[in-house]
């Protein structure tokens, strides 16, 4: 033989047809070893690039044949998910997250991933490791390895991971439910914060914020309702309406914050088939107070909130002012608290979940609506950072703290929609309201004027839906309307308890007001020496709880970074 050297009988797989001896593909015995060891890397590589090619080529033409289907569908399958993505994003989305095709996805994908294996450990049966030189055969099963590990690996973890998340929805949303329809062009969702003990029936939210979310722009307001809002108004179809007609008004203990728990013992029987009766009634009166209707809710409890901003990595903020952790409470009459257990600084401040916990409930030495601001601010923090590098890399960490949010009527299949609306909403500026100081007097939520409120929220939700070239158009055509004074839809950071201008809605703020981020942060006192956390707590220690407040009274201030 011209080359020198013979092929091996009896070698032929199944399938195979006997080569001409010059074929060192597939006789590679007594081939030179540069050859072979060329052949070797050729081989890993179509295996990890066209998975079957190696096998035609050099090995079992039916099994080649067999996983080049295979390959070749998966690619159209592929290119059809790219199309999706961008023809109709929200389909694809549903695929990858309804509880069968998800279920499909994931054994699919653990099937492939096995099958990937197979043919690598069979490719490396072709290469034959044994006539490799001993300087070249363990580069060439290192690089088999590797090459193994990035596909079939990558295979496998994305089927674990696609796992993960179906358990996660699973454990937030409902498996079925009517599909929400947006609502003047817009999905609205409340939000709601509480401590959900096993020892409590019902729970009192600690926070109330309605996300109003423009259907086709994705442009997003944020609307806060104080907790001790009186006189809360029910929706015309809502089954509480019939028991307080001209609101819930039973007394300076019916706050909306206390829907929930009424509800939940003494009028379940007036929503049959509701999953969390006290839940959905609380929806019912923040869409009548606002004079919108809210679609859906989702109800975080307080640990779940902490761990889900650890998994984020930590929340990015500029804080107004010196916000306390507070100690346990010493004087209950007076709601007074001991030593704080700590001190989270005015000033830029990345802030892990116990801290971001603290930030956002605090209320001492301040009033509750500086409160409000600063869970607003920490609320557009995550929206903001919660991207898709931030996704990928603690996607796990992410969806198992996500299991702590307590309930959602939100159903999964609906899942697509709004995660492509909240794509549309990502990096949009956030407009915010507060039916209370800085938007409105202090005392306005112990009366409020529900006309005065429908109006300002109109008035908001019309600028973020106009964008920002209309924005002051719509506010105007919507004070006009109203009776109200134009002004920006977003206020954040004038004083608390600023009075009403004359032009202005009895009961609100001036309109002029900074913007969320235009503030500067209070780190010195009056007379210029840098505030500290030992200031701070001896001022406490001395009972001069005042200069506390004073030093600490910008601390509503926040914007994220």
């Amino acid at each position: 033989m011209s080359n020198g050297y013979a092929p091996a009988r009896g070698t032929e797989s199944p399938g195979q047809s006997r080569q001409a001896p010059s074929d060192p593909v597939r006789n590679p015995s007594g081939a030179p070893a540069p050859v072979l060891t060329r052949r070797a890397f050729v081989l890993i590589i179509m295996t990890l690039l066209v998975p079957g090619s190696a096998q035609i080529v050099a090995g079992n033409r039916r099994l080649g044949r067999a996983a080049l289907r295979v390959t070749v569908t998966l690619w159209a399958l592929a290119l059809l998910a790219v199309l999706l993505l961008f023809v109709s994003r929200s389909t694809l989305i549903n695929i990858l997250t309804g509880p069968v095709p998800s279920l499909l996805l994931v054994l699919g994908l653990a099937l492939l991933a096995l099958g990937w294996a197979a043919l690598f450990l069979n490719t490396l049966r072709l290469i034959r490791p044994g006539l490799l030189t001993p300087r070249i055969r363990p580069a060439v099963v290192l690089t088999l390895v590797l090459a193994m590990i990035l596909s079939s690996g990558s295979l496998g973890y994305a089927a674990y991971l696609l796992n993960v998340s179906r358990d996660a929805i699973g454990s937030i949303f409902s498996g079925s439910g009517p599909t929400l329809e947006p609502s003047d062009g817009r999905y609205n969702f409340l939000m709601m914060g509480g401590d959900a003990g096993a020892d409590r029936t019902g729970r009192r939210p600690d926070s109330l914020s309605v996300i109003s979310v423009d259907a086709k722009t994705g442009g997003t307001a944020i609307i806060s309702v104080p907790r001790n809002l009186q006189n809360a108004q029910f929706s015309a179809e809502s089954p509480m309406r019939k028991v307080y007609p001209d609101g819930y008004n039973c007394g300076d203990e019916c706050l909306i914050n206390a829907i929930n728990t009424e509800v939940t013992n003494e009028h379940q029987d007036l929503y049959p088939g509701v999953a969390d009766p006290g839940a959905q009634a609380t929806l019912e009166a923040v869409s009548g107070t606002l004079g919108i209707k809210v679609q859906a809710y989702v109800l975080v409890d307080m640990d779940g909130f902490s761990k889900l901003i650890d998994a984020m990595g930590g929340i990015r903020i500029k804080a107004g002012g010196w916000v306390p952790i507070s100690g346990p409470v010493v004087d209950e009459a007076n709601g007074i608290h001991g030593m704080p257990d700590g001190w989270i600084p005015a000033g830029d401040q990345t802030l892990d979940g116990f801290h971001a916990l603290w930030y956002g409930r605090s209320r001492e030495f301040v009033d509750d609506y500086a409160r409000i601001q600063r869970q607003q601010c920490v609320q557009q923090a995550m929206l903001k950072q919660l991207d898709p590098a931030t996704l990928l890399t603690k996607f796990e960490d992410i969806a198992k703290a996500g299991t702590k949010v307590v309930e959602s009527n939100i159903s999964s299949g609906q899942l697509g929609s709004f995660v492509d609306l909240a794509m549309k909403a990502k990096g949009q500026n956030v407009s915010r309201l507060t039916i209370g100081p800085p938007d409105f007097d202090a005392a306005f939520s112990t009366t409020p004027d529900f006309d005065v409120i429908h109006a300002r929220v109109a008035k908001l939700l019309a600028g973020t839906s106009a964008g920002a070239a209309g924005a002051a158009g719509a506010a105007d055509g919507s004070a006009a309307k109203h009776g109200t004074a134009a002004g920006p839809p977003s206020a954040a950071a004038a004083p608390a308890g600023a009075a009403p201008t004359a032009a202005a809605p009895a009961g609100a703020a001036p309109a002029a007001q900074p913007s969320p981020s235009d503030f500067t942060p209070v780190t010195t006192t009056p007379d210029g020496q840098p505030i500290t956390e030992e200031m701070l707590n001896q001022f406490k220690r001395n009972g001069d709880e005042q200069s506390v407040r004073d030093l600490v009274a910008t601390n509503g201030q926040c914007a994220p970074l």
